[in-house]
This record gives structure tokens, C-alpha cells and sequence, in this order.
């Protein structure tokens, strides 16, 4: 396809960028990694800076209660039903035609996500759980792809960009003639994940609209700058901000890895991407119930009535020292879900995986 640069002077016009950056952005694949909040907002802008290939995943379909914040979706999409993913790719066909957009509906897991990533330049994050971002970390770091994380909830959000070490050092980023511009990965920064229930979920206390955008424009900034070779402008701290609490920060993290001797990229431990760790899933025969174990919180608390108090808003729950219990609705459709204290779950109402975990990921989060 012959490139009409004219759409994009005014991007052209930006230092170190010109037309050898725009064609390198047309040459260029960003897999979005979920296309919620964080993913619309990263695929407009993706789409609209002339990024040649978006392929973007997504396990769900669009509800009236997105609207508020996935920019990429409008009242006739919610009519239609249809999967985000597919409503994505239609509505970037008529911001930019002359991006090509994969639509993929799907979970993204250990078994499909280096698949997915395989012919990807970026890795951007648009996801729901830190136990998914660990899979695309290790993914990144085992692979070397560029990653760019994010994420958002009630009125705060954090992001960084991750140009993961390399096992022998050959990474691009890391042999460019200014030196190495590698940094510290996922786990560097949060060594272990959260155990059930202790981090908040946008379907337990909400999301305000401008934190999502913040975040997702951090995330795109960066990854064109990583697209277009721009390596030394490549921000190397960590973007956390609280807009209801006036409070925008950048904490340097440049030197953490070599103070941590993280799993992943100092260890080359891939315990996520193997599907050594983060939860199993079982179908409950005969019961119409999926049951999910996670595996690092085993033994753990799961602070049931801290949960419960959360949950009370959006159904019925009982609660005692051993389990809750709550009675959900999900788009229209009942389920019932029981947490154990030690982080163990079963979701009643379907026998498909995928969904249960979308359910335990909304209302539970990790």
C-alpha cells in the first residue's frame, strides 16, 4: 500500500522524527494486549500516529458501562454485541484506512501468548490483572520485544516502558551505537503479585476517565518513541499518579535491577510463560463450575471480609472465616462466586475457563 504522508505533517515536523520515523512507524507491529480502557485508548493513538499493523486481543464483548472510558466503542456497538476486539478493528478502519488491524478474540495465556507476540515490534499493555502482565513480562524478557506497561483503577495509574536485558546482550536497544538503553522488567519492580482480593479492581471501586487517558497516552508516547528508533528520549521512570489527590510523580528506577536478583531477566526463570505459575483452571463435572487456583497464594490470606465489603454492591454476600460467598450479575447473566481463604475459587454458572477467570479478574482482581 503507497503511504499518504500528508496525514501526518505535523507529526513529521517533530525532531527526530521526519519521514524516516513515520515509515519506520508504517513498517512497524504493536500487539495491544486487551482492548478495555487502557487498549482503545492506545489503539486510537496507535492507529492515528500511522502505526502500519495493530493486531489487538480480547477475550470480551462491549457493555453500556464501557462507554464511559473505551474510546473506541459507541451505543450501536453495544446494540450490536459485539467482541471488542472486532468493534476495535471496524471503528480504526475508518480512522485510518491505511493501518491493518488483526482483530483476535481470545484470552491471552501461557500457551498462546508467544504465538501472538511473535511478529510484534511492541508489546502494549491494556490489561486487566498483574498475573496477565507477568505472562507478557516473561514473554518480553524471554524474546526481547519491547514492552510497554500501564495501568489504571479508581483514580490512580502507573506506566513505564520496559526495554527488557537480553540473555546474550544483542538486543537492538542494547548494541545501538549511544550505548545500551535496556531497563529493569515487570518483576524487577513488583517481585511478587498481590494475592486475591488486595489489589482493587475497576468493577469493585470504579475508574475515573482521565487517569484511563493519561496512562494509555504515557504508553503510546513511549512506544512510538521506541518505534522510531528515539531510544535516548525513551522515559526511564515510572509514571505514578493519583488525580484525585493532585499527586503526578515519576519514581527513577534505572538502577533497581542491579540491586534485586529478579526471577525473570536476571534469573531467566520464565515460571509464568511455562504456566508454572498464576492460576490453574478445572472444570467441576456435572456442577456447571469452574474452579481457579492460584498458585502463589497458596497458604495465603485472602482478606475475605475486606472482599466481601466490596462486593456487597453488586450482590448478595455471606462471609465467615473460611469463605465468602456472592451472588454476581455479568452482563445480564447470574453467577455465583466462592473464595476460600487461601485465594482458591469457584465460579458457578459456566464450565468454560476463560470466562470464570473474567469473572474472578472483575470482581476478585489479583
Amino acid at each position: 500500500m503507497t503511504i499518504d504522508l500528508s496525514r501526518y505533517n505535523r507529526q513529521m515536523l517533530l525532531p527526530g522524527f521526519g519521514e524516516a520515523g513515520q515509515r519506520r512507524l508504517a513498517e512497524s507491529t504493536a500487539l495491544i494486549l486487551g482492548c478495555g480502557a487502557l487498549g482503545t485508548v492506545a489503539a486510537d493513538g496507535l492507529a492515528r500516529a500511522g502505526v502500519g499493523h495493530l493486531i489487538i486481543v480480547d477475550r470480551d464483548f462491549i457493555e453500556l458501562s464501557n462507554l464511559q472510558r473505551q474510546v473506541l466503542f459507541d451505543e450501536d456497538d453495544v446494540a450490536e454485541g459485539l467482541p471488542k476486539a472486532e468493534a476495535a478493528r471496524r471503528k480504526i478502519a475508518r480512522i485510518n484506512s491505511q493501518v491493518q488491524v488483526t482483530a483476535i478474540v481470545d484470552d491471552i495465556n501461557h500457551t498462546n501468548i508467544a504465538r501472538l507476540a511473535a511478529d510484534a515490534d511492541i508489546l502494549v499493555d491494556g490489561l486487566d490483572n498483574i498475573e496477565t502482565r507477568y505472562l507478557v513480562n516473561d514473554c518480553a524478557v524471554k524474546h526481547a520485544i519491547p514492552y510497554v506497561y500501564g495501568g489504571a483503577v479508581g483514580t490512580t495509574g502507573m506506566a513505564c516502558a520496559i526495554l527488557p536485558h537480553s540473555a546474550d546482550g544483542t538486543a537492538w536497544w542494547e548494541t545501538s551505537p549511544a550505548g545500551s538503553h535496556a531497563t529493569p522488567c515487570l518483576r524487577c519492580l513488583f517481585p511478587e503479585a498481590p494475592g486475591p482480593g488486595e489489589n482493587p479492581t475497576c468493577d469493585t471501586v470504579g475508574v475515573i476517565g482521565p487517569a484511563v487517558t493519561i496512562v494509555a497516552a504515557f504508553e503510546v508516547n513511549e512506544a512510538l518513541k521506541i518505534l522510531t528508533g528515539n531510544l535516548d528520549r525513551v522515559n526511564t521512570r515510572l509514571l505514578n499518579l493519583d488525580l484525585w489527590s493532585n499527586s503526578i510523580t515519576q519514581l527513577d528506577i534505572g538502577a533497581i535491577r542491579e540491586s534485586t536478583n529478579c526471577p525473570c531477566c536476571r534469573q531467566r526463570r520464565f515460571d509464568y510463560l511455562d504456566g508454572e505459575a498464576g492460576s490453574t483452571a478445572a472444570a467441576l463435572c456435572g456442577r456447571n463450575a469452574v474452579q481457579l487456583r492460584h498458585r502463589q497464594s497458596e497458604g495465603g490470606n485472602a482478606g475475605l471480609e475486606e472482599i466481601a465489603e466490596r462486593l456487597r454492591r453488586h450482590g448478595q454476600v455471606k462471609v465467615n472465616e473460611f469463605m465468602l460467598r456472592a451472588q454476581l450479575t455479568d452482563n445480564g447473566q447470574p453467577f455465583e462466586v466462592t473464595l476460600f481463604a487461601d485465594g482458591r475459587a469457584i465460579v458457578k454458572g459456566t464450565d468454560e475457563a476463560t470466562v470464570a477467570r473474567g469473572i474472578y479478574a472483575r470482581f476478585i482482581g489479583n
